[in-house]
């Protein structure tokens, strides 16, 4: 009589792996949430205006689509409506975008592998993906963060297609629309300028716009941007050569920047040093 053993059999890796990505890509879509409620609504504000401003209503769409960038693509719709020349649209779009530039650091890109994931990624590396990211600086795996970008993405796409619906719907266009992007930017610098030591940057920038109306009323906004680039850059250069200027104070960059959590300040502690107390080895007492 020989005796049989039934082991029990180990769960599936492939069924673990799927429920582990599942899981993740709810608590992207989870994490996308509050600022959807913002996207959503400011996206058929731009539905609106697109209609309103005389473009097709599948303009909108299009543009979420493969712009995906909230102030430039209510920005361009006036551009486009104005005929304004094509390099003057360009070097607008870069300067109103250059600040995705430093994005970069703090962003969490390096967990998306695939080569199209990661394209998509850096394009819909918005304004609110960053602050999510931010706000949640550990964590982040490729399901998760393509979860959130792609949701935050559909608020915004979604929003604009009911914004086409709802002006087709109304009897007069509606006034006043084309203020929100003046808005979404005092909104911001409102924001930036919460505290005493920000004021210097809010009072270059208002001298650049001073600048700009003296010298180039008619491309204002280029203009602006552009003087205010080299007064940021003038300034960092000035720092660099050991000048005090009273802006705010910013340490040397060596890696992503601590960000901190409702946890507390062990939040801000660098990875690096929180996998060495986190490791049991080298644990003492």
């Amino acid at each position: 009589m020989h005796a049989t053993s039934h082991a029990a059999a180990p769960p599936s890796s492939g069924a673990s792996g799927a429920r582990d990505r599942r899981g993740e890509v709810l608590t992207g879509i989870r994490l996308s949430g509050p600022a959807g409620l913002g996207l959503f609504p400011l996206g058929v504000a731009f539905g609106m205006l697109v209609v309103q401003a005389g473009l097709p209503g599948w303009a909108a769409p299009l543009l979420s689509a493969v712009v995906f960038a909230g102030s430039v693509e209510l920005l361009l719709v006036g551009l486009i409506a104005a005929a304004t020349p094509l390099a003057t649209i360009a070097v607008t779009v870069f300067l109103v975008n250059f600040r995705h530039v430093f994005y970069a650091f703090g962003f969490p890109l390096h967990v998306v592998r695939s080569r199209a994931a990661r394209i998509y990624s850096m394009g819909a590396l918005i304004d609110e993906a960053y602050a999510i990211a931010a706000a949640h600086p550990r964590g982040w795996t490729a399901p998760r963060l393509l979860a959130m970008q792609v949701s935050l993405h559909l608020y915004w796409l979604l929003g604009g297609v009911a914004g086409v619906g709802v002006a087709g719907l109304l009897p007069a266009p509606v006034e006043g629309l084309e203020f929100a992007l003046t808005a979404l930017f005092t909104v911001l610098a409102l924001d930036a300028a919460r505290t005493r030591r920000h004021l210097p940057l809010v009072l270059a920038a208002a001298a650049a716009v001073g600048v700009s109306l003296l010298v180039a009323p008619g491309a204002l906004l280029v203009t602006s941007f552009l003087v205010y680039v080299g007064v940021l850059v003038a300034a960092h250069a000035a720092a660099a050569r050991g000048a005090r200027l009273p802006l705010p104070a910013q340490g040397p960059v060596t890696g992503p920047l601590p960000v901190l959590e409702a946890g507390g300040p062990e939040a801000a502690v660098p990875e690096a040093a929180r996998a060495h107390d986190d490791d049991p080895g080298r644990r003492t007492g």
